[in-house]
């Protein structure tokens, strides 16, 4: 989902010169150079790959090649975890920046190649490195590798970088090599991207898949065999793309984790048609009065969790509104004519206004353009799913309980499992905010991530799906070390 902010005004076709994101910080510069260090030890028997790290650190830099990349640059890191980016330069926090707790820690010891580029494209919307390109990718390569991969795409509309902090520092701590898109378009104006409405979505699907088989085939090259694991894994937008590609591109994956993955169903709901009311009925319930309890009611009916109210302000600030004129403006931009993504906090009423989008009476072609990049629920490998139970971006019944019926619905549940993570939100800095109230869902996700390895490795089920309780008396610490996906509590598969 995107960040707080707005497009300028303009008209959606012919694509102008994009925004760069909003959150984004100077452009990088070009890697820095770093010491060598003594080569690492290989242990025996390990074939063509212990051959290769027994080479040194960085072994076969200067012979990788990622396939189809119209530029790369390949750095040898004596760090390759935000320990070590954040100041050399290979990573850039303003990508990353709200996404996790605070307390989170930052693992070290993981040197290896770090490989930055972009494949052909034609928009221009992500300035990371002062190029100006859009499909940019991060690949890091460990020296000491596991033998598998990740790969993620980016949540919201940020840039490749954003998810090191939250997965690619931890997975690399493993032993996992890493690989990141920046979705081939980036920042509040997405939808300018494409020639017609649903191509900037499309192409999210697009470059992960492309990623990941380049990434497949630059591990062969790295470590001469390819890797005999690919996971994927995201938040949010991030999340969507898991889904879409277990269902879509499953002979690439494993398996995979979803976290808290954006919904999108031609006939509902999507956030087209949860959000419009919520912008109705909102103000209403801010300004009080006898009218407050009927609104809060209605968002009630909208999806919005019982108990969420405290987080009402700071998601009408900051995304709802957002959320809706752009997406609508990437599948819809006839609804408001020549203007681009609607009037910000329009009253309902006036023309035009988002707080009065009817998504089901839209015109056949709207709803022919989130069928190019709808969700069926047909898995084809297994996935995790997990969600915060006071989700108020994308709530939970209107999302992931919805997808969990349609992975039954598509005879599918067998490769599924769900966990509903009691007082999760959907951004995981809020626990920060509201300790008391929040906890965060980081640590379910690496407990997902790694009952999903088990599953793989040892065929042992993960626990059945269920809500998982948040424990009782847990303070901020302890929620932010552990999450036990098979502890105690409402036991009841959705």
């Amino acid at each position: 989902m995107p960040f707080p902010g707005t497009p300028a005004g303009r008209p959606r076709r012919p694509r102008p010169r994009a925004l760069r994101c909003l959150l984004a910080v100077a452009a990088l510069g070009l890697p820095l150079a770093v010491a060598v260090p003594p080569s690492v030890a290989a242990p025996a028997g390990e074939g063509a790959a212990a051959k290769s790290r027994a080479a040194g650190h960085c072994a076969r830099q200067g012979q990788l090649h990622v396939p189809g990349a119209a530029h790369q640059q390949a750095a040898c890191l004596a760090e390759l975890t935000t320990a070590g980016t954040a100041d050399s330069g290979h990573t850039d926090p303003a990508d990353w920046a709200g996404l996790t707790p605070a307390g989170l820690s930052v693992p070290r010891g993981v040197p290896g190649i770090q490989i930055d580029g972009y494949f052909p494209d034609t928009s221009t919307t992500n300035t990371n490195h002062g190029w100006n390109h859009d499909s940019q990718f991060v690949i890091r390569l460990p020296d000491r590798w596991n033998g598998g991969l990740v790969v993620s795409g980016t949540p919201g509309n940020r840039e490749q970088y954003a998810n090191d902090r939250a997965i690619a520092d931890w997975v690399l701590s493993r032993g996992y090599a890493f690989a990141a898109t920046d979705k081939g378009n980036t920042g509040a104006a997405f939808h300018r991207d494409g020639r017609r409405p649903g191509d900037a979505v499309a192409e999210w699907n697009h470059r992960l898949t492309q990623l990941t088989r380049a990434t497949k085939a630059l591990t062969t090259q790295r470590y001469g065999r390819p890797p005999s694991r690919t996971l994927a894994t995201g938040l949010s937008n991030g999340g969507y793309l898991v889904r879409w590609q277990l269902e879509n591109h499953p002979e690439l994956y494993d398996g995979g984790v979803d976290w808290e993955g954006t919904l999108w169903r031609v006939e509902g709901p999507n956030l087209l048609g949860f959000l419009p009311p919520v912008l109705r009925h909102y103000p209403d319930y801010a300004a009080g009065g006898p009218g407050a309890g009927r609104a809060r009611e209605a968002l009630y009916a909208a999806g919005q969790p019982r108990g969420s109210e405290f987080l009402w302000p700071y998601h009408h600030q900051n995304y709802w509104d957002l959320t809706q004129r752009i997406y609508r403006e990437e599948f819809d931009p006839g609804y408001d004519g020549a203007t681009e993504a609607g009037t910000p906090y329009c009253t309902p009423g006036t023309p035009h206004c988002d707080a009065d989008y009817a998504y089901a009476d839209r015109p056949p072609r709207v709803h022919r353009a989130v069928q190019r990049i709808a969700l069926t629920g047909r898995l084809g490998k297994p996935l995790l799913t997990l969600h915060g139970t006071l989700d108020v971006l994308l709530p939970i019944s209107r999302d992931s309980d919805v997808y969990a019926r349609m992975v039954k619905q598509a005879g599918r549940g067998a490769l599924h499992r769900y966990y509903r993570i009691e007082d999760g939100t959907h951004t995981d800095s809020l626990a920060d905010t509201f300790p008391d109230r929040l906890r965060p869902l980081l640590p379910c996700h690496r407990s997902a991530f790694t009952a999903l390895e088990t599953w793989l490795g040892h065929g042992t089920p993960p626990p059945p799906s269920h809500t998982v309780p948040r424990p009782p008396g847990a303070g901020p610490g302890e929620l932010l070390r552990e999450c036990a996906l098979d502890g105690a509590g409402d036991s009841r598969g959705r």
